[in-house]
């Protein structure tokens, strides 16, 4: 790693609407990346609703910001570490998840899914490798 680069891993564990903490989890990744850190996210408990395609907000009259998940790769944020057993634990399945992608310039700019599926154990091991861990 370079020097005065650190792992920053930004947990989320509320679900996308009815509090402001989704959103400005999401802010404050966009800006970390930004300063050159290596940035990943990780979703647990109903922070797995997040990430899930199709979320239509009109009724509830607030901005649908789930399309910004695909932007990270953008800012070289390709970590997205969602765990199974909260999927599970909601009904869901990778099936229901927004397809999360960025493109790996080490590998002729192949296009590559972001969003890693790890059980609490491996989340435990990736929080315990952190430099930073900021929970939302």
């Amino acid at each position: 790693m370079e020097d005065g680069v650190k792992k920053f891993l930004y947990v989320n564990r509320k679900a996308p609407y009815g509090t402001i903490y989704a959103l400005e989890a999401l802010e404050v990744v966009l800006i970390g990346a930004a300063f050159d850190q290596d940035v990943s996210l990780a979703f647990l408990d109903d922070g797995v609703f997040q990430l899930t395609k199709g979320q239509d907000t009109k009724e509830i009259g607030v901005k649908n910001f789930s399309p910004t998940f695909r932007a990270l790769g953008d800012y070289e944020v390709t970590k997205l570490y969602v765990e199974k057993e909260s999927l599970d634990e909601r009904g869901l399945t990778t099936d229901d998840l927004q397809e999360i992608t960025y493109e790996d310039e080490d590998d002729d700019w192949a296009e590559k899914p972001s969003i890693i599926i790890v059980s609490r154990s491996e989340m435990a091991d990736v929080m315990a490798g952190q430099d930073v861990i900021l929970s939302f």
